[in-house]
């Protein structure tokens, strides 16, 4: 049965998470990092078929995000704001998490799973700390860097009188009406949430000789605006020519959007992460 806990992070902030137990015994932990504006209660298909899968999935609600940004903010309005400390507190709580984890289960591999912004948090988690994970699968990523990162409205292709400005995220119409009636959601960019030098810490690049040759799992739709498959294949190649890692696979899926877990072909792109996993993480 799922368990909602808190930590507090150093600045005071509470913390919100889930953990969700595997079905019979476990072969593995992951923590997954949700993207910016929503939260982790968006991934509950991704999480179920992990879960069935024999893992442990450990999910918090970012620094001002979900339940953890209702707490800190008191006010839905302020939703996505990160707070005191910014980008390197937020990152800072999922290492902190990261430990917690770890205490818990200290003999099980542990995979980091990041998605948008939290792939981006998953790449400097693992430029600091390589040796904490067992496997990394980044989702709608990109190379951090002022040209392969999109900063541009993310909707433009899409922009049409009728257009919800979520068109971005799926082909699916019942994706923008969800995230649009979520009450933990917010559809703010990410510039205009974190200010200009706060969303300039994002930018850097894969370590040099990681020194851990971490298996690197990256999909990414063909159409996903924040990036796609150009500055994903850039991201795969600095990780083998920069950091050393031989264990690099990118998946690209057709006509997919940013959110790939909520696209027409998730089943596809679940069972794809499954069998990935099943090779490198094997049942006992």
């Amino acid at each position: 049965m799922t368990e909602t806990r808190e930590f507090t992070d150093s600045h005071g902030i509470a913390i919100v998470y889930d953990v969700h137990p595997a079905a019979g015994e476990a072969r593995g932990v992951v923590q997954l990092l949700h993207g910016v504006g929503e939260h982790a209660g968006r991934y509950g298909a991704l999480i179920a078929s992990l879960t069935r899968a024999g893992f442990i999935v450990y999910a918090d609600d970012h620094r001002g995000h979900g339940r953890t940004g209702i707490r800190q903010h008191n006010h839905p309005a302020k939703l996505g704001r990160l707070g005191k400390g910014g980008i390197r507190a937020a990152k800072e709580a999922i290492w902190q998490l990261t430990g917690i984890i770890r205490e818990e289960h200290p003999d099980l591999p542990l995979v980091l799973l990041g998605h948008s912004w939290g792939s981006f948090l998953a790449q400097m988690l693992v430029n600091d700390h390589p040796e904490a994970w067992d496997a990394v699968i980044l989702s709608g990523s990109a190379l951090r860097t002022p040209a392969s990162l999109n900063a541009a409205p993310l909707n433009a292709r899409w922009k049409a009188q009728d257009a919800t400005g979520l068109e971005w995220l799926s082909r699916d119409p019942a994706v923008w009406k969800e995230f649009s009636d979520d009450p933990l959601t917010t559809d703010v960019p990410l510039l205009k949430l974190f200010g200009p030098i706060e969303a300039a810490r994002l930018y850097g690049r894969p370590r040099r000789d990681l020194g851990r040759d971490v298996p690197l799992l990256l999909m990414v739709g063909r159409d996903d605006p924040v990036g796609g498959p150009r500055s994903v294949h850039k991201l795969a190649d600095e990780y083998r020519t920069r950091s050393g890692l031989t264990d690099v696979t990118t998946l690209v899926y057709p006509d997919a959007r940013h959110e790939i877990f909520n696209e027409l072909q998730q089943s596809e792109v679940r069972a794809d992460l499954l069998a990935w996993l099943d090779t490198r993480i094997p049942r006992r």
